[in-house]
């Protein structure tokens, strides 16, 4: 790069911004990593939670949330030396110290709660020692559809209002042609929209567009397989390589999985192929034979217990396969019942990684639809829990789907966290409403998407979050940053420095019917990951992920800013731009890549200052300098 000094640290701001929040900076020596669950919770339930949660709160200070303790003023994160908590904990004054009756806590538990403020004084997400009222429905609901008022006739819009209604929240404006046409196709296909078919979009005057649009979108099979990939992915824990591939102990589904988004395969019935599996597919269930010993929750039957749990159903059942969870009203029993649906011999319970001399017996979570036949060999116990899972009553399989997609589509779960689906969503008739019309639609996923997208709510403008106390007060769709395979494809796309094979084995699909053809490269959920796009946030897919973090890390600002990788992508792309392009001007250049990038002509001043980057006559370097400018800018980066 051979930016000035200057242009340089304001990019590294505009880096900054895009996050829309500070670098989290590093420390020399980082304190020892902290269950929450399992280290701190159990020690705060025992000796705290009598006199600081749920409605008692002794000295003004509650631990339902860490938003309430840090209230308190009685930690400091990541310096316990300076936290009143840990000084009453260690006092010897008899009149100060905490707990207050009783024996002072061992040494040992101290020790964990000062590393727990060393650490930053990590919570799990949704976490509360607040007992909830709030119960989620089992069985499917239908709730009324409010009346339409003017402007207002989509079902979605008419909830909605009626929550803005009783919030006192205004209606937001809809963004303007160019905003939604990148905000969908970036949704629903993972790219940067066509320089040509945007122009066409915003010089047609028909009143539908934007619903045709988002069917095109849709109908773009190979477009849409290749995005939601990366979420499936993500979600089944399913990759190209990495830990049990060597040596067999894991199985990918590649192929089954791209050749199902292919063809919009209905949601149940994708569902019901994962758990009572076919060789293609069985990878998801099978989990990761670890090599030597592990704890008895890491087995292969636990692995199935967690993974169906929270893949479908948005429960952490990884508490509950070491004991009764603190975080919820899950069981050990609970855990061990669906896992021993999918074992092959009688399974023994393990509490805390010790045996208890139990066998579980094979159970669904909720006995509502039917029981599992414990006599059955593991095939029929299999084929049963598919159907279970998928019954058209069970609302708790529906609207954790339905929950996640508008999360994805708004930038916010209706229930945050979404792996939390005990928690009482902003709307709960809302929710009701998008899993009935989930099973009306036949578990179309594409359907549900496209009822999104055409709300007057989804093609509103972006609400920036209110500072508020209280609960959430929802306001609009949210900003989202790029994932890193949407950030890497849009930089291919306009450079066509893609590399030329994908690594994903998947199937061929015939894609000659594909009515809106996506750019024909090879996309990064094809790809092995590599340093850029891990630090750009493409987890480890070793156990399911079903957010990613939306905070700027230190690690991604530098990469970003002086990385190689980004650096060797761009250098490669600017020389391909060059070529295809011998005879254009600097201005030509420089118009067009503004146009690719962030859908307009650039601004008289960003056409002086790009000209100066790019020089009289356009060279590699100069277009590689403007391409990481642009790169960097939160117009870029966000979705909005």
């Amino acid at each position: 790069m051979r930016l000035d000094v200057h242009s340089f640290l304001l990019l590294s701001i505009a880096t900054l911004l895009a996050a829309g929040s500070v670098v989290e900076p590093s420390t020399a020596a980082d304190p020892p990593k902290i269950d929450f669950v399992h280290d701190i919770v159990p020690i705060l339930k025992v000796h705290c939670a009598k006199c600081h949660t749920n409605g008692t709160y002794k000295e003004s200070l509650s631990l339902d949330t860490r938003e309430e303790l840090l209230k308190s003023k009685t930690v400091v994160p990541g310096k316990s030396g300076e936290s009143e908590l840990l000084r009453r904990l260690t006092t010897t004054d008899a009149k100060e110290r905490m707990p207050s009756e009783g024996k002072p806590l061992p040494p040992e538990q101290i020790a964990l709660i000062k590393n727990w403020i060393d650490a930053g004084l990590p919570w799990e997400p949704g976490f509360t020692f607040k007992g909830s009222t709030y119960f989620p429905p089992t069985k499917l609901r239908r709730p009324e559809i409010p009346a339409a008022q003017a402007g207002l006739e989509h079902p979605i819009d008419r909830f909605v209002d009626r929550t803005f209604q009783a919030k006192k929240v205004p209606f937001p404006a809809a963004v303007d042609d160019v905003a939604f046409y990148r905000r969908a196709s970036l949704d629903l296909i993972g790219l940067v929209p066509d320089v040509e078919q945007v122009k066409a979009f915003v010089a047609d005057a028909a009143p539908d567009k934007r619903a045709k649009l988002v069917d095109r979108l849709l109908a773009d099979r190979r477009g849409y397989a290749d995005h939601w990939l990366s979420f499936w992915n993500d979600l089944l824990r399913n990759d190209y390589r990495g830990t049990g591939f060597i040596d067999g102990g894991r199985r990918q589904i590649s192929a089954w999985l791209y050749r199902s988004l292919a063809e919009n395969k209905p949601y149940d019935q994708f569902t019901r192929e994962l758990i009572n599996p076919t060789s293609d597919s069985e990878g998801f269930t099978l989990g990761i034979k670890w090599r030597g010993n592990v704890n008895a929750s890491q087995v292969r039957e636990i692995q199935f217990s967690q993974n169906v749990s929270q893949v479908f159903f948005g429960i952490n059942m990884k508490c509950a396969s070491c004991h009764d969870s603190f975080i919820d009203t899950w069981k050990l029993d609970d855990a061990y019942g669906l896992a021993a649906i999918y074992a092959d011999k009688p399974l023994e319970i393990f509490r805390c990684d010790k045996a208890t001399g139990r066998t579980a017996a094979p159970r669904f979570l909720w006995e509502d639809f039917g029981p599992i036949d414990s006599k059955q060999p593991k095939a029929k116990r299999l084929e049963q829990l598919a159907a279970l899972v998928t019954h058209p009553e069970n609302a708790r399989y529906a609207r954790t789907i339905v929950n996640r997609l508008w999360q994805r589509l708004m930038g916010r779960g209706l229930v945050e966290p979404v792996d939390i689906m005990a928690n009482q969503p902003w709307n709960d008739e809302l929710l009701d409403y998008l899993a009935s019309y989930l099973v009306d639609q036949k578990y179309d996923l594409q359907k549900v998407l496209a009822h999104i997208a055409t709300s007057r709510i989804y093609q509103a403008k972006v609400a920036f979050e209110a500072k508020e106390d209280g609960p959430f007060v929802f306001r609009g769709p949210e900003v989202k940053r790029l994932t890193a395979e949407q950030y890497l494809d849009a930089l291919w796309q306009v450079t066509g420095a893609a590399p030329g094979k994908a690594d994903a084995p998947v199937a061929l699909v015939d894609f000659a019917a594909t009515t809106a053809p996506s750019q024909r490269f090879i996309r990064t959920a094809l790809v092995n990951a590599d340093p850029l796009t891990r630090s750009l946030g493409r987890p480890n897919r070793e156990q399911v992920v079903t957010t990613r973090g939306e905070v700027l890390t230190t690690l991604q600002a530098l990469d970003l800013s002086n990385g190689q990788i980004l650096a060797s992508l761009l250098s490669r792309g600017a020389q391909q731009i060059r070529q295809k392009n011998p005879k254009a001007t600097s201005g030509e250049m420089v118009q067009s890549i503004y146009w690719q990038m962030l859908s307009r002509a650039p601004s008289a001043e960003e056409l002086a200052t790009s000209l100066d980057i790019v020089g009289t006559q356009p060279t590699p370097e100069g277009l590689a300098d403007l391409l990481w400018s642009l790169s960097m800018l939160p117009e870029f980066q966000l979705i909005r």
